[in-house]
């Protein structure tokens, strides 16, 4: 596995084997070692992951940014690796980015698949995410909150190296956290491009957990109803990131997603 810096700073970890790769597109606030379990389990497969814009140990010199700021910088770094096809996994605001790009390049995106996505919100449910923004703005501590809402309690409990690991990433450093507040602000703010949207025809598994408050089952089901080529699957006791606390369940739907 390489891990690198491309020609424009964006940091990766590709492992080149012999299939399409998996390109995996992390959350706000946080940065590829959140998929740590699925670059474990996809082992034998080609698999790429990054840090988005002013994440991780990627800089992010611009002072807004857009879903097109994201979706350049991935195929930046598929321009660099000279990869022309993919099978592209996101979360959260990863799935909004994995829509845009899907969207502007679909001839690249073999399978998309969507991990927790919000998707015709509510005002009330866009009015929880702006407080949360403005929380984060005014320097007040949101990652405990952010851990409760992403995790349940017994898997926090159980897995307190994981919970330290998330603190880490979330209690940011000054310049890291004005990145962040930056993203945040576009995820917050987000509206759908219903028209953009309904143009996907990529073979398309959308995934939520059943207890996740943010990115809800109905706001996947909506979703699926205005993907043309899509499949629905409920996490059964996920949270947002059942991608890790449900992780082999995750893993063999994304699994048999990709090989059928």
């Amino acid at each position: 596995m390489s891990k690198n810096f491309d020609s424009n700073q964006n940091y990766y970890f590709f492992n080149k084997k012999d299939s399409i790769p998996i390109v995996f597109i992390h959350g706000v606030g946080i940065d590829h070692q959140m998929w740590g379990h699925q670059v474990n389990y996809f082992n034998e497969y080609s698999t790429l992951t990054y840090d988005l814009l002013g994440h991780g140990k990627t800089p992010c010199n611009k002072e807004k940014l857009s879903l097109k700021d994201f979706s350049g910088q991935l195929l930046e770094i598929l321009d660099y690796l000279k990869i022309d096809k993919i099978n592209l996994v996101g979360f959260s605001l990863g799935s909004l980015i994995a829509l845009n790009f899907s969207s502007l390049f679909q001839n690249k995106v073999e399978k998309l698949i969507l991990i927790g996505t919000t998707y015709k919100r509510s005002d009330q449910e866009r009015s929880l995410v702006l407080d949360r923004y403005n929380q984060a703005k005014l320097n007040m501590p949101i990652s405990k909150q952010a851990l409760k809402r992403w995790f349940s309690d017994k898997y926090l409990e159980d897995n307190p190296k994981t919970y330290d690991l998330f603190m880490n990433i979330l209690n940011k450093k000054p310049d890291d956290h004005k990145n962040f507040l930056k993203a945040y602000e576009l995820f917050a703010n987000h509206y759908d491009d219903f028209e953009a949207i309904k143009k996907i025809d990529r073979k398309t598994l959308v995934m939520t957990g059943s207890d996740d408050i943010g990115s809800t089952p109905a706001m996947s089901k909506e979703l699926v109803k205005d993907l043309v080529n899509s499949t629905y699957i409920e996490i059964r006791n996920g949270k947002h990131l059942c991608s890790i606390e449900c992780a082999d369940d995750v893993n063999m739907s994304i699994k048999n997603f990709i090989n059928n």
